[in-house]
């Protein structure tokens, strides 16, 4: 086979390998990375918009801004989210204009120079519950309440650690997960007791010397070994901290959020805790990315296009150097 056929075969594969890897970049763009240490690993989830086809569940949606609007927007804002772009949901023009008018909006200044609140209009967005940060962190412990708009983003799993931190609290553990929790908590604390008993034995070894040699010393203290970790109490968590066990340290300011049957949801959905944390985690990934579906159809289109574009090329390859075949 000439070489100028070999090199024009690879050149195309090559072509292929990556016009496919531009395409695929475009469909799988901004997918949540792997989740980070610090609380304990927690499980990953299945979820209608995962993949390159993946699209969002309407009525998880609907039952997640549900979610969001009656349990969460107390204390969270959505600042990047318009109350039109609700549209996406499935809502009617009269049922958004509903939404937004449940809420005051700051206005102004008026005629008089003076700030006004007024009732929301579609194409507000979502207010902020608090006036600023401190106003947030008076009435929270001293903890700002972080903006739910990016949050599927802002954090590594996405919607699976938006669903693990909701499920983390002890109520909706499981026991076996609390236990494996009690039992690296109990492994930590030996090993730092491991590490001072080395340093206080050296620290003794040197204050014998010193007493032995005439010199005045003081005696160090023997580290007390720790109890087995048995409860959460054990964990020695701050007293403004809520266990949560997918949190790292174990202790998160937010207090446990859901309860079930706390919302009751308008499609007849059992509201479960696990229901609510599932769809208001759909609904905070939509947030986050309204036009992901968008962008995975647009991925899918180029990778179509790409391949019958080197399919072409190919063809023409072909038949310019047939003659040299």
């Amino acid at each position: 086979m000439p070489k100028s056929s070999r090199y024009g075969r690879k050149a195309l594969a090559a072509s292929l390998v990556i016009a496919l890897s531009g395409g695929l970049g475009m469909a799988l763009e901004s997918s949540p990375a792997a989740a980070a240490g610090g609380g304990f690993p927690f499980p990953e989830q299945s979820w209608s918009f995962d993949g390159v086809f993946g699209t969002f569940d309407r009525a998880a949606l609907q039952r997640g801004f549900q979610v969001y609007n009656e349990a969460c927007s107390a204390c969270h804002g959505l600042e990047y989210v318009a109350f039109r772009n609700l549209a996406a949901l499935g809502y009617n023009d009269e049922q958004i204009k509903a939404f937004a008018a449940e809420k005051l909006i700051v206005d102004g200044p008026d005629d008089e120079g003076e700030m006004f609140e007024r009732e929301g209009r579609p194409s507000d967005l979502f207010p902020s519950p608090f006036p600023n940060a401190q106003a947030a962190a008076a009435s929270n412990n001293g903890a700002v309440p972080p903006d739910l708009s990016l949050m599927a983003k802002a954090r590594a799993g996405g919607a699976d650690y938006i669903y693990a931190i909701l499920m983390g609290y002890q109520d909706s553990l499981p026991e076996s997960v609390l236990q494996e929790i009690f039992d690296l908590r109990t492994a930590e604390n030996e090993k730092k007791y491991k590490a001072a008993l080395e340093e206080y034995e050296d620290r003794l070894d040197a204050y014998q010397d010193k007493i032995e040699d005439g010199q005045t010393a003081t005696e160090p203290v023997k580290p007390e070994k720790p109890e087995p970790v048995t409860s959460v109490e054990d964990l020695g968590l701050p007293d403004t901290a809520h266990f949560n066990a997918y949190f790292a340290g174990f202790g998160i300011a937010m207090g446990q959020p859901l309860y079930g049957d706390d919302v009751e949801f308008a499609d007849g959905t059992e509201a479960t805790i696990e229901q609510q944390a599932r769809d208001v985690a759909h609904f905070l990934t939509w947030a986050a990315e309204p036009t992901m579906e968008e962008r995975k159809r647009s991925g899918i289109k180029v990778i179509l296009f790409l391949i019958v574009l080197t399919a072409l090329f190919y063809a023409v390859k072909r038949k310019v150097w047939a003659d040299l075949h």
